[in-house]
């Protein structure tokens, strides 16, 4: 795991609350800014509104950037063992690319989500791309094998078969563990269209084997990370 150790995670002096504040004051901005790339992907308005918004955007950047930090935004955690990530692709709650998933362990070992996938996610005509199931699962495989944030795991292989194009739209994601022996870990994952309680099959399933990294083991490792996908 080249570039990556302990000394890659960033210990913060934030409380908890202090970082759920955060994210409700960033979160929202960032729900605005994706609604935005939707409507920018639709919309047929003329060249005059189209310059008027651009002008706005660039104002709203200058605004930002007065005070934003330079490179990546990384993984935090605090003393209490909360951790965040919110520049992550799949789940970073100020990334307006990421839908967000919010990803719910049940009582049965599974760890579910859903989501809302419009025309920013999409690749055939009228279906979310591959490439965007494959990271949403590769995600949720991770955050799954890490059981519950209690071990930090990494992608050794993922396997996916695409048995039907998945529609822009609803859809929901679940995976479970199928599999341990020492630091390897084999789960199991799929993600279909619509309300997962209408019955719908996957319309993608996917194997993945993870792998807690020998760096991370132990007690040095930052509390709450889980998966570093």
């Amino acid at each position: 795991m080249s570039g990556l150790s302990l000394g890659s995670f960033v210990a913060s002096s934030l409380s908890t609350a202090e970082v759920e504040a955060a994210e409700r004051l960033y979160g929202g901005l960032a729900d605005d800014v994706r609604r935005l790339v939707d409507v920018v992907i639709r919309t047929e308005v003329d060249a005059g509104r189209v310059e008027e918004a651009r002008a706005l955007v660039r104002r709203a950047e200058e605004l930002l950037a007065e005070e934003a930090k330079a490179g990546p935004a990384g993984i935090h955690f605090n003393h209490e063992g909360r951790s965040w990530n919110w520049g992550n692709a799949v789940v970073g709650v100020r990334n307006a690319v990421a839908p967000p998933l919010r990803l719910a362990r049940g009582e049965d070992g599974v760890v579910r989500t859903d989501a809302e996938l419009g025309a920013a996610y999409e690749g055939p005509p009228g279906c979310v791309h591959g490439g965007v199931s494959a990271l949403m699962l590769d995600h949720l495989m991770g955050e799954t094998a890490s059981a519950g944030h209690t071990r930090m795991t990494v992608t050794g292989t993922l396997t996916l078969r695409y048995a039907t194009p998945l529609p822009l739209g609803p859809v929901w994601l679940r995976a479970w563990i199928e599999e341990e022996a020492g630091r390897k870990i084999t789960v199991l994952a799929q993600i279909g269209p619509g309300d997962p309680e209408a019955g719908a099959a996957p319309a993608i399933e996917a194997q993945g084997l993870f792998i807690v990294p020998r760096w991370a083991q132990g007690d040095a490792a930052p509390p709450g990370v889980g998966s570093l996908d």
